[in-house]
């Protein structure tokens, strides 16, 4: 098994490829949440926005 870890004196290079390729597959299933996450704050901030103007205007829509 050390054998195995050490990948014949390549261990650093190997290991750190898997590091690098979690470290990009994490990220790229994270980056569409956090941006569903940040294009619905910024409709609600617009319906919020839209719906106060409409109250000072009278206008319900």
């Amino acid at each position: 098994m050390a054998e195995f870890l050490r990948m014949h004196g390549y261990a650093g290079y190997v290991w750190s490829a898997y590091a690098v390729f979690v470290v990009v597959l994490l990220a790229d299933a994270l980056a569409p949440l956090l941006a569903r996450r940040q294009t619905l704050a910024a409709l609600r901030g617009r319906l919020r926005r839209e719906a106060a103007r409409g109250a000072r205007t009278g206008n319900p829509s």
